[in-house]
């Protein structure tokens, strides 16, 4: 799975809290609490929503960086990599 698979596989889940906004418009730095005004307990979800469409684990450390989608991505990447 490549990084732009990943990124666009992350955006698909994030489609329900897309009020509004286009998914062209989304870029690594877009932010998901100030850009897409998703809240922390719902970035809790997403994290673990994210932990069974791609089979890793995400613990407390690695949800800070959910915080961006790009930081989210890497997040991921480097999962699936530990876990390989």
């Amino acid at each position: 799975m490549t990084r732009d698979d990943v990124r666009r596989s992350f955006i698909e889940l994030l489609r329900p809290e897309l009020k509004g906004v286009d998914s062209s418009s989304i870029t690594d730095a877009t932010s998901l609490i100030t850009d897409l005004n998703i809240n922390s307990l719902r970035i809790v979800d997403i994290a673990l929503e994210a932990e069974d469409r791609f089979g890793i684990h995400v613990d407390n450390e690695a949800v800070k960086r959910f915080y961006t989608v790009g930081g989210a991505v890497d997040m991921i990447l480097e999962r699936k990599l530990a876990a390989a």
